[in-house]
C-alpha cells in the first residue's frame, strides 16, 4: 500500500557536445585517490569529500566526478523496469556493481551532494540531441551551489553508448550547466526545474526556439521552489501535476510522468489516511481496554472503594476516547479498496461500543446521586458478565 510507483527512466544517447576546459584537475586527482574501502556507501564518499575539501564548488565537483567516473552505463539492462526498487536499493546496487542507468547515476550523485549539505534534487524529463527528441525519459540533477542553481548530468558525463557497448569517457560539458544552456538538450517534465525566469514550453523545446506567447513571464522559480519544499508529499505531487498539465502534454513521456504524479498523489493521500486509520484503531483498542477495566470494577461492586471523581473519570475517559474515534473515522478520507471492509467493521464496532459505554456512564451518573445504602442496592439489579474487544 505504501510503495509509490516511479516512472521507468532509462537512457540511450550519442554524445555530441564539445568538451569544456577542466578547471578542477586538482579536485579530480584527489577523488581518483579515494581508497576503495571508502566507496561502499554515499556516507563514506561524502565523509572523504568533507575531509579533503572545504568549498561548495570543490565538494560538488568531487561528488560529480566520482559518480560519473566510477559508474558505467548498464546497456544490457537499460530497458529493465526500475520502479520496483527504492532509491536506497538503486544506490546500493550502483555502488556494488558500479553500473546503472540514468536514475542510478542521479540517485548516487543526489545523495552524496545532499549529505555534503548541498541542496540537490533529481529532475525527471526528456532530452534532445542533434535536433531529435529522444523516445525515452531521462533523469539528471539540479544543485544549489553558493546560492545559485546549476544543472548536473552525471550519466551523460560518464561516456557514451556506441552500438551495444558503453564507452567510458568523462565529459565536462554536463557539469554545472547553466540553465539557459542545458534547456537546449534537457527538458524537465516540471517547468519549475528549468530554473528559468521565462520557462520553455514543451512545444518550444521541440522546435528549438521561443515563441511570442510565453508559458510564464518573470517566473520566480526560487520562491516557488521554497514554497514547494514546505509542502507535504501529497501536495508536492499535486502541484507538480498541475505544472505539467499547464505546460501541455504533447508526448507519451510527459503523459506517463503526469499519470505517475497523479497516482503518487493518490497513494500518498491514501497512506496518510491509513496512518490516521491505524491511529484510530490504536485509540479504539485503548478505549476498549479502559472500558473493560471499568466493567471489571463495576462487576466487583466498585471495590476497592475509590473517590467519586475517580469513578466518574473511569467511565468518562474511555467514553470520550470512543466518541473521538467515532468522530475521526468519518474524516480520514480514502484508504483504498483493500481497506474498505476493515473500516466498515471498525465503524460498527465503535458504534456498538459507544452505546455500551454510554449505558455504563448513565449508571455512574445515577450512582453518584444516591446515598450509600441506595448505591449498594443498585448492584443487586446490575450484574455484568463478559468483556468488550475486537
Amino acid at each position: 500500500m505504501k510503495s509509490i510507483l516511479q516512472i521507468v527512466i532509462v537512457f540511450f544517447v550519442q554524445f555530441s557536445m564539445a568538451q569544456i576546459p577542466n578547471e578542477f584537475s586538482a579536485v579530480d586527482a584527489k577523488m581518483a585517490q579515494i581508497p576503495t574501502d571508502k566507496t561502499n556507501s554515499t556516507s563514506d564518499i561524502s565523509d572523504y569529500i568533507n575531509a579533503n575539501f572545504t568549498s561548495e564548488s570543490d565538494k560538488i565537483r568531487a561528488a560529480f566526478f566520482w559518480t560519473a567516473s566510477n559508474i558505467s552505463y548498464d546497456v544490457v539492462n537499460m530497458n529493465e523496469p526500475n520502479f520496483i526498487y527504492s532509491p536506497q536499493e538503486k544506490i546500493a546496487n550502483a555502488l556494488k556493481n558500479r553500473k546503472g542507468v540514468c536514475i542510478h547515476y542521479a540517485e548516487v550523485f543526489n545523495e552524496i551532494a545532499n549529505k555534503l549539505g548541498i541542496k540537490t534534487y533529481i529532475i525527471g524529463g526528456y532530452t534532445k540531441q542533434n535536433g531529435k527528441v529522444a523516445l525515452i525519459s531521462h533523469a539528471w540533477c539540479g544543485s544549489k551551489v553558493d546560492g545559485k542553481w546549476f544543472l548536473f548530468d552525471p550519466t551523460w558525463a560518464s561516456g557514451y553508448v556506441n552500438g551495444e557497448k558503453f564507452v567510458k569517457k568523462f565529459n565536462n560539458s554536463y557539469y554545472k550547466g547553466a540553465p539557459s544552456k542545458m534547456i537546449q538538450s534537457h527538458m524537465p517534465f516540471d517547468y519549475m526545474w528549468q530554473f528559468l525566469s521565462n520557462p520553455y514550453t514543451n512545444s518550444e523545446f521541440y522546435e528549438g526556439k521561443l515563441s511570442e506567447e510565453r508559458l510564464i513571464s518573470n517566473y520566480d522559480f526560487a520562491t516557488e521552489i521554497a514554497k514547494y519544499e514546505k509542502l507535504p508529499e501529497d501536495e508536492k505531487a499535486f502541484d507538480t501535476a498541475q505544472r505539467i498539465e499547464k505546460n501541455k502534454v504533447i508526448n507519451e513521456l510527459i503523459a506517463g510522468y503526469l499519470a505517475n504524479k497523479k497516482q503518487e498523489f493518490t497513494i500518498v493521500r491514501q497512506n496518510k489516511s491509513v496512518d490516521k486509520l491505524n491511529q484510530i484503531v490504536a485509540d479504539f483498542n485503548q478505549a476498549v481496554a479502559d472500558l473493560n477495566n471499568f466493567i471489571y470494577y463495576r462487576n466487583n461492586k466498585f471495590k476497592p472503594k475509590l473517590p467519586d471523581e475517580e469513578i466518574k473519570l473511569m467511565i468518562e475517559n474511555p467514553l470520550n476516547k470512543l466518541k473521538q474515534c467515532q468522530n475521526d473515522i468519518y474524516k480520514i478520507g480514502s484508504v483504498g479498496k483493500e481497506n474498505l471492509a476493515s473500516i466498515s467493521g471498525l465503524k460498527k464496532s465503535i458504534i456498538e461500543t459507544v452505546k455500551q459505554a454510554e449505558e455504563h456512564n448513565a449508571f455512574v451518573k445515577e450512582y453518584l446521586t444516591k446515598s450509600e445504602s441506595q448505591r449498594k442496592s443498585m448492584f443487586k439489579k446490575s450484574v455484568l458478565t463478559g468483556k468488550f474487544g475486537r
